[in-house]
């Protein structure tokens, strides 16, 4: 069992950063692939950045390149999500997820769908304002 709670969210305006984290608790957390969603009032949930175990592999939807960064501190158990340039459309409640534990063999792989992840934390508001 995993145990994720996101932290960081807040109130920025438009053109503004942010930085949420991802603690883990519970089993280790260097052998789960960890996704960063977002969910907008009345939208589905979908994927934002996608990691590996390894930190070596990432997977950015595209209205996020180039603006944010997804970044993991295996011995902190820590998974981070870095916003910059932050629109009006990125507002939204921010979950981490965790799919795993993965094998060894599987280390590079990591995953864009919200059915693939096994674990979710309790979700972060991210509110962008114009």
């Amino acid at each position: 069992q995993v145990q994720l709670v996101e932290s960081g969210g807040g109130l920025v305006q438009a053109g503004g950063s942010l930085r949420l984290s991802c603690a883990a608790s519970g089993r280790t957390s260097s052998s789960y692939a960890m996704g960063w969603f977002r969910q907008a009032p009345g939208k589905e949930r979908v994927i934002v950045a996608a990691m590996n175990p390894t930190g070596g592999g990432a997977y950015y939807a595209d209205s996020v390149k180039g603006r944010f960064t997804v970044s993991r501190d295996n011995a902190k158990n820590t998974v981070y999500l870095q916003m910059s340039s932050l629109k009006p459309e990125d507002t939204a409640v921010y979950f981490c997820a965790a799919h795993g534990p993965l094998q060894m063999w599987r280390s590079y792989y990591y995953f864009t769908g919200t059915y693939e992840y096994d674990y979710w934390g309790q979700g972060t508001q991210v509110t962008v304002s114009s």
